[in-house]
């Protein structure tokens, strides 16, 4: 099975262009101008759309920072007071304020290991590269190179 890309057939020696506009009745100071426009036009186009993709990524970076932050002093809060509270409490039960402290200890080491690993999942998400940009881009030089034969 061969394959046929814009008019050029795979094996073949002959390649055909795609019917475009009749240029001949155009000078080629209008041809320039209205490439240049044409290609003016299609890298605003791409600027947008990185502009675009950017914002949304930035976006979920800052609220995800912002989640971070307000977790970290609202826990920070809350377990200052609870470890106070643990702490008395396994007191009461080793005779040892040594022994409470440790248990405490141990049990926030966990939690924070736990915390880590969820913040680092919810980062890798977010994908700083316009992939979208990326491609159209890709698609463009395609299309250009097609057009210089």
């Amino acid at each position: 099975m061969t394959q046929s890309y814009e008019g050029y057939e795979a094996g073949s020696a002959r390649i055909e262009t795609a019917p475009g506009p009749d240029v001949r009745d155009r000078s080629v100071g209008e041809l320039v101008s209205e490439v240049t426009s044409d290609l003016s036009k299609l890298m605003s186009q791409e600027i947008a759309l990185a502009k675009a993709e950017l914002s949304v990524e930035a976006k979920k970076a800052g609220k995800t920072a912002g989640a971070f932050g307000g977790a970290g002093a609202a826990g920070y809060f809350a377990l200052l007071f609870a470890s106070w509270t643990l702490l008395f409490a396994l007191h009461a039960l080793f005779d040892s304020y040594t022994w409470a402290a440790l248990v405490v200890t141990l049990i926030y080491a966990a939690i924070a290991g736990v915390l880590f690993v969820k913040a680092r999942a919810t980062a890798k998400t977010i994908h700083p590269k316009p992939e979208q940009t990326v491609q159209t881009l890709k698609e463009d030089a395609q299309w250009a190179k097609t057009r210089k034969s």
